[in-house]
This record gives C-alpha cells, sequence and structure tokens, in this order.
C-alpha cells in the first residue's frame, strides 16, 4: 500500500472546502432549501473532514 500524506497546502485547501460546505448546508438547512442539496453539502464537509482526521501531514524535512 502506499505511503499517502497530505502537504500542508492541500489540507489547507481541504479545511477551507470543508468550512464552505459547511455554511452552505447550514445556508440550505435554514431556508429548508432542497433535500439534494443537503445531501451533497454535507456529505461534502463530512468527506473533507475525514480525509483531514485520518490522512496524516507530510512530514517536515
Amino acid at each position: 500500500m502506499p505511503d499517502i500524506h497530505l502537504t500542508p497546502a492541500v489540507a489547507t485547501v481541504l479545511f477551507i472546502v470543508a468550512c464552505l460546505a459547511g455554511y452552505s448546508y447550514r445556508r440550505v438547512w435554514k431556508a429548508e432549501g432542497p433535500r439534494w442539496q443537503l445531501w451533497l453539502y454535507g456529505l461534502l464537509a463530512a468527506t473533507t473532514l475525514l480525509v483531514l482526521a485520518f490522512v496524516p501531514l507530510m512530514p517536515g524535512h
């Protein structure tokens, strides 16, 4: 199995994506918008946060 690591830049981008998806989820939820958008934003936020939680950062040099 290949050794998978996140670079700090990729981790930062994933964190920003998770924040924006979470914000969009909350906005659609409060407006009682379409359920498919809730699923889309919720799964996107959950997936990016799980990746950040379980994939280690690249060790420093």
